[in-house]
């Protein structure tokens, strides 16, 4: 069920109509930020390469939409790394919701070139593209791979460790010129460290795809599934609703205490990865199926647990769904696909 805080922006939306443009729009995240807003009848502008995201993503946000909503929807096939696209993108655009990335910390290890253009490079247009441009908002992902290996649990925003791979790197980055570009230009943005999201349309396809996705692929199709470690090690998985939630708060909150800010955007619920592996596969109706342990990776943390205090002091941001109502629509949502 709604916030108060969420059901009042909802509300809100519903009678004021702005221009949103989503990037990474065909993958996982953005694809379920470009619903939400159609379903508020506010028109998107979609942006992606299909790098990591997918057309049929799109389509099927689209078929879940009546026809007059759906056609609120422009798509412009493109990449974040072409500043020239990146102004063609933002304008006459309220607000951004930056989701355009190269995640996985094992890929930012292979190959660090790519991860800093796309992630760096590729931010940085649109962040400079948005400024000129005039957009009102900025909210952009980070992530919690930022707390490196600070031993500190919960995760508080500002105490931070050494920094563990590529990509880690390249998401303090975006935080930092999110920041300056605050400080300097007056230009809001808003940084949302997301905590292991999941639901529905996360691709378990490649070698980089998330572990909860790979999971529900491997017991469906009868093959062993992998965890890295002992399983000892303890996430704080977030549903995918909340994360939307989280970004039409920031994108529209008028609490400047919050401009310029980063959120952690998580449930606040610590899960081991044996633990949740043993509920995925009884919610498939595989209850007996183990898995198979192989060594941990390089630039993996061991445990994260999110405070989310300061999100929902700023943002009136308060989760809907901990992990157990997450994993109920996300494998009612895995099953209907097989």
């Amino acid at each position: 069920m709604a916030t108060i805080a969420y059901q009042q922006l909802c509300q809100r939306l519903s009678q004021e109509k702005y221009t949103w443009l989503v990037t990474g729009a065909a993958g996982f995240i953005g694809s379920h930020l470009v619903e939400q807003l159609l379903r508020l009848s506010q028109q998107v502008i979609g942006l992606d390469n299909f790098a990591t995201g997918y057309q049929h993503n799109l389509q099927q946000v689209l078929n879940n939409l009546p026809p007059d909503r759906a056609q609120l929807f422009h798509f412009i096939e493109g990449d974040i790394r072409d500043l020239a696209v990146c102004h063609q993108a933002t304008e006459g655009v309220d607000l951004v919701l930056h989701q355009a990335a190269l995640g996985s910390v094992p890929r930012s290890i292979k190959d660090p070139l790519t991860t800093h253009a796309v992630n760096v490079d590729g931010f940085m247009n649109m962040l400079t593209a948005a400024q000129k441009n005039n957009v009102r908002r900025f909210v952009y992902a980070s992530s919690s791979s930022v707390y490196g290996d600070s031993p500190i649990l919960p995760k508080v925003e500002h105490h931070l460790g050494q920094l563990l791979s590529p990509y880690a790197v390249s998401k303090m980055t975006n935080e930092l010129y999110g920041k300056v570009f605050t400080r300097c230009y007056n230009f809001v943005t808003f940084g949302l460290r997301y905590f292991n999201v999941f639901g529905a349309r996360q691709s378990p396809v490649g070698p980089y795809a998330a572990v909860l996705p790979r999971w529900v692929q491997s017991l469906l199709s009868g093959e062993q599934a992998v965890i890295y470690g002992d399983g000892t090690t303890t996430r704080d998985f977030c549903f995918i609703d909340n994360v939307v939630q989280a970004n039409l708060l920031a994108a529209m909150t008028d609490n400047s205490k919050a401009f310029g800010q980063v959120f952690n955007i998580a449930v606040g619920q610590q899960t081991s990865l044996n633990a949740l592996f043993k509920q995925i596969a009884t919610l498939l109706g595989v209850a007996d199926a183990g898995p198979v342990y192989q060594a941990f990776r390089p630039g993996d943390i061991k445990d994260s647990l999110a405070d989310i205090t300061l999100a929902k002091e700023l943002l009136g941001y308060v989760p809907t769904h901990d992990v157990n109502d997450g994993l109920g629509v996300a494998m009612a949502w895995y099953r209907k696909q097989k």
